[in-house]
């Protein structure tokens, strides 16, 4: 078990694993060598088994500490023991007193800094009346020395305390950080999952909501005159219906429109055909042209998908606000690019006000999306939507999207 993973260190060396195995190696060293000293000085009397079996007993306490059970007392409890033998030992033989510093070493490793510097003190008070028992009179370095060490000591590592404390502290404050960055972009890409399915939703099955609603109401009205006009509107609205099934559950999986599940250069013209014939067959009361430009090409399902529902809420607006009676649907294949324009010959609306109000779409803001979430929808496809409409002057929506190769794989992705 590492230092730093034992419960009860809370010393500033604390998290130097390896210190703790060099100040022991260091330690017995030094109690060794001590021992060594007073017995080739005073010999082996009584005396000297005594401070023989204290040098040993410091030495199996000094040594025991990582064996001990972890508990928040255990360390106070160690570094009293170890201290009082150490001083002990001490006053009976001064040279033990060079045991101090690995020993002042080890009480700042288990102990608080408080704590840590009463033991450092009164260990350096003991060193230097140990000291001047032996000296010859009163010497001056005898008491500033230790005193000195002790001091710039325990300053050097007071001040590594609180540089350990800022450091901790930034360290949180960038983990609370990272955090709340982590939870904001959580919660962003959840809104923006939302705005994406709130606005292919309303883009797709609210669309065909609005022409099941339509084709029933007209059911209704030729229900007794013309009922086979009645069951052909209810036909429609319930194939209707089944398309806005699917499409439903190809929305929540982000996928193309059915329609466009081939691939293939024809899908995207057969889709918006019959786009258009179900909306004629909705008996609105528009004529309503479908008309194709260029070479067909192969679109990106994506970008497909993005052009098919543009057109259904085009279409929409145009068929429920505008009051067009003739609306005009056209695709466009350019070598670079494909473009869609839906234009009619409605009452307009002010395009500036609208924007101004933030919801530019006839109704004066009934919808929540519509023209808004198209322009939105092309943007994020890396392509552009343009509207144009003035009161009394009709509207054209116009949709592009970029057909070079890396445009293409990006809208792809």
């Amino acid at each position: 078990m590492s230092v730093s993973d034992q419960t009860g260190l809370r010393g500033i060396l604390a998290p130097v694993a390896s210190l703790d195995r060099w100040l022991q190696i260091v330690f017995l060293a030094l109690l060794a060598t001590s021992a060594v000293r007073y017995l080739e000085r005073h010999g082996l009397g009584a005396d000297g088994v005594l401070v023989l079996a204290g040098a040993a007993l410091l030495a199996v306490a000094y040594s025991v500490r990582p064996l001990l059970p972890t508990r928040s007392w255990w360390p106070t409890a160690w570094v009293v023991t170890v201290t009082v033998l150490w001083a002990l030992l001490t006053l009976a033989a001064p040279s033990f007193a060079w045991c101090a510093v690995p020993l002042g070493f080890a009480v700042l490793q288990v102990l608080p800094f408080r704590g840590a510097v009463i033991v450092v003190v009164l260990m350096t008070g003991l060193v230097t009346v140990a000291e001047l028992r032996i000296a010859d009179g009163v010497d001056p370095t005898v008491i500033a020395g230790p005193i000195g060490i002790a001091v710039v000591t325990v300053l050097v590592y007071r001040a590594l305390q609180r540089e350990s404390a800022a450091r901790q502290r930034l360290l949180d404050e960038l983990t609370d950080a990272q955090d709340e960055l982590l939870a904001a972009q959580h919660r962003a890409g959840a809104l923006a999952e939302r705005e994406r399915l709130s606005r292919e939703i309303h883009d797709s099955v609210g669309q065909q909501l609005s022409s099941i609603n339509l084709l029933l109401q007209a059911a209704e009205q030729d229900w007794s005159a013309r009922p086979e006009a009645a069951r052909g509107h209810v036909r429609t609205a319930a194939a209707t219906a089944r398309e806005g099934l699917d499409e439903v559950r190809r929305v929540v999986r982000d996928l193309a429109p059915a329609s466009l599940e081939g691939g293939s250069a024809e899908a995207l013209p057969e889709a918006l055909e019959r786009l258009v014939a179900d909306a004629t067959a909705t008996g609105a009361g528009a004529a309503i042209e479908f008309h194709r430009h260029g070479d067909a090409r192969a679109v990106p399902a994506v970008v497909a998908g993005a052009l098919l529902r543009s057109a259904r809420g085009a279409l929409a607006n145009a068929l429920e606000h505008a009051q067009a009676r003739r609306i005009v649907v056209s695709l466009t294949f350019h070598p670079d690019e494909v473009r869609l324009d839906v234009r009619d010959d409605g009452v307009g609306f002010d395009l500036a006000g609208a924007s101004r109000r933030g919801s530019p779409e006839r109704g004066a803001g009934e919808r929540g999306h519509g023209l808004r979430g198209l322009r939105e929808r092309a943007q994020e496809l890396g392509g552009r939507a343009e509207i144009e409409s003035s009161p009394g002057d009709g509207t054209t929506v116009s949709v592009s999207f970029p057909l070079a190769n890396g445009a293409s794989e990006r809208s792809a992705s």
